[in-house]
């Protein structure tokens, strides 16, 4: 029979066994950073997240602007929750050729220096990024002799200088253009698979 202090260190075991295999499983998920001020109006990020949700086993999908509705970012929780995965992906709608201010404080805020870089801040290194984004513009108009005169991932160079300055991979965009009240839901169906391939894409170790 079991005393009572073999009993608790049984326990005490099964626990921090617990803990270590919860800890593995979310290292081996991909964190989806999901940045959108109106979400339920979002229609290509509504339908994205919704598509995400069915595969909880892979990804974790943190909602920025529900986490925190007063700015407020909690940043060494955020700075965990990006050590507890194994990539990262940043969601957003185009917002006048950006992400929405959110998003940029919480890049200010979480790549904080000796811990994204300097001193002894090597948390982002190596680490596989990404960047998955709607916007209502076609497509044509990203063209170097469309209206705006550049393709969108020139739009998004911050993003890439930002992520090869901590020394993270950064691996491109996965968007989606002309998005509007109109749009054909089969539309985002597709895209809402395509984008679950191009995340699980990610993990490829050719692709790292």
């Amino acid at each position: 029979m079991q005393n009572k202090k073999q009993g608790k260190s049984c326990n005490q075991q099964d626990s921090h066994l617990t803990q270590t295999h919860q800890l593995n499983e979310k290292m081996n998920k991909t964190l989806i950073v999901v940045a959108h001020p109106n979400l339920d109006q979002g229609i290509a990020n509504s339908a994205w997240t919704t598509e995400l949700e069915t595969y909880q086993n892979e990804f974790t999908t943190h909602h920025l602007y529900k986490e925190y509705p007063d700015g407020i970012i909690d940043v060494r929780r955020e700075q965990e929750l990006i050590e507890s995965h194994s990539e990262l992906v940043l969601q957003f709608p185009l917002y006048w050729f950006n992400c929405p201010p959110l998003l940029k404080k919480w890049l200010d805020d979480v790549f904080t220096y000796g811990w994204a870089y300097g001193k002894k801040g090597e948390s982002m290194k190596g680490r596989t990024t990404a960047i998955a984004v709607s916007a209502g513009i076609s497509e044509s108009d990203f063209q170097k002799n469309g209206r705006y005169k550049y393709s969108l991932s020139e739009i998004l160079t911050p993003f890439k200088v930002s992520f090869d300055y901590v020394g993270a991979r950064y691996k491109g965009v996965f968007a989606l253009y002309g998005i509007t009240e109109d749009t054909n839901p089969e539309i985002t169906k597709a895209s809402s698979r395509d984008y679950i391939q191009f995340l699980r894409k990610l993990k490829d170790p050719e692709n790292k």
